[in-house]
């Protein structure tokens, strides 16, 4: 009977089990339903945060390597876009040429700083500036602007890099380009004098002096006499003596003992950077008209400032670039000798000059100014692969009752020009092809929106979108800092 109870007990039990089996797993499939529908909608409480901050930072989807460059004749304005990007970059490197650049920037309280070597992310105190092994080094100048920089409180003590492997530039390389230019008289080229293309000149002749022979001084002296002896045998009106070369071997001795603490392999460093997945944001130096190559040659620079100069001036692979910015105006400048197809001239042109300050950061030289050269822009898109433009200086146009924009070129025999001609001869015969839209005469310097601006000045805006093919991202409306809209 107890084996039979016992029996009876088990059989009975089994069917209340397997119901309360069936329950817990009810239970436990409701429990997973509750589970996953709160994962999906924290899930999508993540993704909505995620692009509200995207809204809210605008600059968060920028790529970990990052180059601003110029798409004119320079003087776009690309060193208040770096100033402002470098924000939010752990490194900002110039990557080519050399005091010749000048990048005029403001900090929040508009105070004004003039750069010409040092990178323009020195106002953002977290921020690494590099110069690259592709800029050529005017200690003198560097040595200033550090000083004028630590005067204002902008500390640079372990936030400048330069690369061994960039090249020195010589006082009597600027005497040099003096030369040089007098020689050419009626055709000369104008430049700044600064001596950056004898500098280059120098470097492509392999008898260049580099910032890492300063780590050795033994040699120093022989190097710098037989850069001397040269620039003597080529100009009549050059002349050096030993004391000169002493003098100079003594003042670098100098040099070589502050610049120390500055020299690195910023080769290695950079690259070191990239795999510790620190973001890079490169500042170019000029513009692409102004490329040795791709320029108005020899009316041109003469390093590549164009996205190649980015690659060869700071040892990064082309296979790590992100995204490349490309600055331009919205209208033209060039400064120096050169075709310029849509240059104004007479009281527009003067007109633009004083309403937009045209004046060289370097040389004070006046700009010539002009109507917005599409088909120059274009070819500049074309080479460096713009993924965005940032279209400066637009309330430089605000007082105009309407605008033209140079949208193709006619050759002399009234024929089609497809690209950007290499020939001066026949560039200088191109007839512009202009369309012309209404201005919107009204201040726009205090917009922060495009939905704010005025309807002609969008339309301006997405014209010129429309003419290229890249989106305006970013839109200059004053000097400021704060004077820039951002569209998502």
């Amino acid at each position: 009977m107890q084996a039979s109870g016992l029996a009876g007990l088990g059989s009975s039990s089994q069917p209340r089990r397997g119901r309360r089996n069936h329950q817990l797993r009810l239970l436990g499939s409701a429990r997973g339903r509750v589970l996953c529908n709160a994962q999906a909608v924290q899930q999508r409480q993540q993704q909505s945060d995620v692009a509200k901050a995207k809204i809210a930072d605008p600059y968060s989807s920028l790529g970990q390597v990052c180059a601003v460059l110029g798409t004119q004749w320079g003087d776009e304005g690309k060193g208040k876009l770096v100033d402002i990007l470098a924000r939010h970059y752990d490194i900002v490197a110039r990557c080519q040429g050399g005091d010749n650049a000048g990048h005029t920037i403001y900090d929040d309280k508009g105070d004004k700083f003039a750069l010409h070597l040092v990178p323009s992310g020195i106002l953002q105190r977290d921020t690494v500036c590099m110069v690259g092994n592709g800029v050529v080094v005017h200690l003198p100048k560097l040595f200033e602007e550090i000083k004028q920089l630590e005067a204002k409180g902008i500390s640079c003590e372990g936030r400048i890099r330069v690369s061994d492997r960039a090249h020195l530039l010589f006082d009597f390389h600027r005497t040099v380009d003096a030369l040089r230019e007098a020689e050419l008289a009626g055709s000369m080229i104008g430049t700044t004098k600064r001596g950056v293309g004898p500098c280059y000149a120098s470097k492509a002749t392999r008898n260049g002096i580099r910032v890492g022979d300063l780590l050795d001084m033994s040699t120093f002296r022989d190097k710098l006499e037989i850069l001397l002896e040269d620039a003597a045998a080529r100009f009549d009106k050059f002349t050096y003596d030993k004391s000169m070369l002493e003098e100079e071997v003594v003042r670098y001795r100098d040099f070589a003992e502050k610049l120390g603490p500055y020299i690195a392999d910023t080769v290695y460093l950079i690259n070191q950077a990239y795999h510790d997945k620190k973001k890079i944001l490169v500042e170019g130096g000029q513009a692409t008209m102004l490329d040795v190559d791709f320029g108005t040659y020899p009316f041109v620079t003469s390093s590549n400032p164009s996205v190649g100069g980015v690659c060869t001036g700071l040892g990064i692979a082309p296979k790590r670039l992100g995204d490349i910015i490309g600055v331009a105006k919205a209208y033209t400048t060039r400064v120096g000798a050169g075709p310029y197809p849509t240059e104004a001239f007479g009281e527009l042109g003067q007109s633009l000059r004083e309403t937009g300050n045209e004046f060289g950061t370097t040389t004070k030289r006046p700009r010539r100014c002009g109507w917005l050269d599409v088909v120059a822009l274009n070819y500049s898109c074309e080479i460096n692969g713009f993924t965005s433009l940032n279209l400066t200086k637009l309330d430089v146009l605000s007082n105009l009752p309407e605008i033209k924009l140079g949208i193709a070129y006619k050759g002399p025999k009234d024929e089609s020009v497809p690209s950007f001609p290499a020939d001066l001869s026949f560039l200088e015969k191109v007839k512009v092809v202009y369309e012309t839209v209404p201005g919107w005469q009204t201040d726009i310097s205090s917009v922060r929106k495009f939905k704010d601006l005025p309807g002609a000045a969008k339309a301006y805006v997405q014209r010129i979108e429309e003419l290229v093919g890249i989106k305006v991202q970013f839109i200059g409306v004053g000097p400021g800092r704060d004077a820039l809209i951002v569209r998502d």
